[in-house]
């Protein structure tokens, strides 16, 4: 008996030092204050329970310093790439006057510059994607790069795989990296058929669980695919069958992707190449994935990456900093509608002083908890003079911002914590009229199909569902 009491008495004096150890964390950390108090009233209230949880899922162990893994890129490219940046200054002055201050912001924020001469076309669906990006990389001379969330061991997965082995079988020097999370959703995972074909292929921070989950933190979701150092794709498109939607897949998803030439693909080969290197440690640079670039269209653009790490919180303050410069409306077209109260703030503001806002995402997600969330918090939005509409099925990954008739933000991000606070992301910000007209058309289109959501929708929801959303809307800071 004394044995057991003294073995209880050492088992709870550790339980409780990890609390107190679990809590200093905590306290020292730079989470926001709402994360932090839920945090630490699970650790608290539950304490194995909440002890398991936050060392597994609650802190950032990237602890990667993106100056110490930049790549070698070729000198020619770098004398190329700041006489860019001069024009893409004098034409941002010239053509954008209303928006000079929100590119100084980009500037700030990413460390990036603007660039000019650049050539950016829509592509709807995997539809009009998939046939560029695979014709893209088999004229591949020298290298690819793809990264991607998920990359499906499917149809259209099974396109890709041959397609990159023809590249790596007449010498291209190709890369593929996908997700720890996003390569369990199809079994055999495809980056273990790449490697059994000599494809090099990596997972960037395979899970400890033997399982998929949306919720899991420090997902690379970014997607992007580099061709010869001169053409990229980038936007919220993974490589699966559901995108195909002229074959009538079971789960049909929508969505928008960008092809782009010209200097901003540098940005691009950057990304991806960061990410690469931090996976595997090979470093990729020189001429064959760092060229010359000319100019090859009128708009100008930025790569803007972020991340739990050096870009941190970068995209969401570059979204304040747009709602801010809005003048006359803001569009957004995203798959999961989760803000903070400071984006919520920010919405209201814009809408008050007289900017037209409207708000598009899907009338039925594909993820229950996150709907849920998002009912419980849109009222303040529509009391704001806000304007929310919900698309019908097919689910629509779209995630797009466009403010006014110039300023375009298109990528991986959606408007919730896991994408603007948990994950790394990839965004393209693009300075064009015509882009911005094309762009317009395509929500045009979107809007032409939805209805509008209303405050007497939402009041008359059973008292059920409105607790049942409000328990939701408590996970929103991790969902």
């Amino acid at each position: 008996m004394p044995d057991q009491t003294l073995w209880t008495g050492a088992l709870l004096g550790l339980e409780l030092a990890a609390r107190i150890a679990t809590v200093a964390h905590l306290l020292l950390g730079r989470r926001d204050v709402p994360s932090t108090v839920g945090w630490a009233g699970l650790v608290m209230l539950a304490p194995v329970v909440g002890l398991v949880l936050y060392w597994l899922f609650g802190i950032n162990r990237i602890t990667r310093k993106a100056h110490r893994l930049r790549p070698q890129t070729s000198e020619a490219s770098d004398r190329a790439e700041l006489a860019g940046e001069r024009c893409a200054r004098r034409a941002l002055d010239a053509r954008y006057p209303h928006l000079v201050r929100l590119g100084h912001l980009g500037d700030a924020l990413t460390g990036l510059p603007l660039e000019a001469g650049n050539r950016i076309d829509v592509l709807i669906d995997g539809d009009q994607a998939y046939p560029r990006m695979l014709e893209a990389i088999d004229r591949a001379e020298e290298t690819i790069g793809l990264s991607t969330y998920i990359f499906d061991n499917d149809s259209v997965g099974g396109l890709f795989a041959d397609a990159l082995e023809r590249a790596h079988r007449r010498g291209v020097a190709v890369r593929v990296l996908v997700d720890g999370v996003g390569q369990r959703y199809s079994r055999p995972a495809m980056p273990r058929i790449l490697r059994r074909r000599g494809i090099p292929s990596a997972v960037f921070l395979a899970s400890v669980l033997p399982v998929k989950s949306q919720y899991l933190n420090l997902r690379n979701h970014r997607k992007i695919l580099v061709v010869d150092g001169r053409v990229g794709f980038t936007g919220g498109l993974n490589i699966r069958a559901g995108s195909l939607l002229a074959s009538r897949p079971r789960h049909p998803i929508r969505d928008v992707h960008l092809r782009v030439e010209g200097p901003v693909v540098r940005f691009l080969v950057e990304a991806f190449a960061l990410d690469w290197t931090f996976t595997t440690g090979e470093r990729l640079g020189g001429d064959t994935w760092y060229p010359v670039l000319g100019y090859v269209g009128t708009t100008l653009a930025r790569g803007v990456p972020d991340g739990p790490d050096e870009d941190f919180d970068v995209i969401r303050r570059m979204i304040l900093g747009a709602l801010s410069a809005a003048c006359e409306r803001v569009r957004i077209v995203t798959p999961y509608f989760l803000p903070d109260q400071t984006l919520i703030a920010a919405l209201n503001v814009t809408a008050l002083r007289g900017v037209d806002v409207e708000i598009l995402m899907p009338e039925q997600n594909n993820l229950k908890l996150v709907q849920w969330a998002a009912q419980a918090q849109v009222d303040a939005l529509l009391e704001g003079h806000c304007r929310i509409r919900l698309s019908p099925p097919p689910f629509d990954h779209t995630k797009l911002m466009l403010i006014d008739d110039a300023w375009s933000f298109l990528g991986s991000a959606n408007w919730d914590a896991r994408s603007l606070r948990l994950n790394f992301e990839y965004n393209l910000e693009c300075y064009d009229h015509e882009l911005s007209r094309r762009l317009h058309a395509l929500v045009d289109a979107k809007i032409a199909a939805s209805r509008a959501l209303t405050l007497a929708e939402l009041a008359a929801r059973s008292i059920p569902v409105k607790l049942r959303d409000g328990f939701a809307r408590l996970f929103s800071p991790y969902l």
